[in-house]
């Protein structure tokens, strides 16, 4: 028997197929019985249903050369059960914003006004982007960053907020040395992501705007302004 891979049947699609049909029952099943926002059986349901629908789609590819026209995350896009206290007492809110140094010049800039006002004019640390960096945010809060990046010559990626529950709080000081090595994926209460990612579906669906949309606009531009009064006599 030859150890070459054999071609995909109509009969494994169909297969597939089916499988995918009986996920989705299964998934619907366990959704209508959910115990709680976090129930460790829809969670299963999900990830059968992500495999079911991969499965599907490759042997679909395979054999016919098409596609599903969905996409179901796998298991690793997402967080696993909560497993954390019901009433936690502490709370950690860990948070990444990746930034790019769009623009050194700027940066550079911003941190010489920086010193100029602390009159530290004498100081190199303007001087180079580690050190411009190093100024700007021991002067500003990370969130007035976020707000104003544009201004310090920053351009935005990536960022992620969890919240994370605790039984209690550690000992003042305990994780200062390594605070972002052990989180718990369990006792995360809540996430938020902002990616560029989300946005490409978002500007397929622009680019296929009608464009006649855009000069209707600029016509209306055109448009006398309305009467703020309309019982006014001109």
């Amino acid at each position: 028997m030859s150890d070459a891979a054999q071609p995909t049947t109509a009969a494994e699609v169909r297969a597939a197929a089916e499988a995918v049909k009986t996920a989705l029952d299964r998934h619907l099943a366990a959704v209508e019985r959910r115990s709680g926002e976090d129930d460790p059986a829809v969670y299963e349901a999900f990830n059968q249903l992500a495999a079911a629908a991969e499965a599907y789609d490759e042997l679909l590819y395979d054999r016919y050369d098409e596609v599903t026209p969905f996409e179901i995350p796998g298991a690793d896009d997402s967080l696993p059960p909560y497993a954390g206290p019901e009433e936690p007492s502490a709370l950690s809110v860990l948070i990444r914003r990746d930034y790019a140094v769009a623009e050194p010049e700027r940066l550079l800039a911003q941190a010489r006004r920086i010193e100029a006002a602390d009159g530290g004019g004498d100081s190199d640390a303007a001087e180079t982007v580690n050190g411009a960096l190093g100024l700007l945010f021991g002067e500003f809060e990370p969130d007035e960053i976020a707000s104003r990046h544009k201004e310090f010559g920053l351009e935005e990626a990536d960022s992620t907020l969890w919240v994370t529950a605790s039984d209690e709080l550690p000992e003042p000081g305990e994780w200062l040395a390594a605070p972002f090595e052990s989180v718990d994926p369990q006792r995360v209460v809540c996430r938020f992501d902002v990616s560029a990612v989300f946005d490409e579906d978002l500007d397929d669906d622009v680019d296929d705007v009608d464009l006649d949309a855009d000069e209707d606009a600029e016509e209306d531009d055109e448009l006398e302004p309305l009467d703020p009064d309309p019982d006014t006599d001109r």
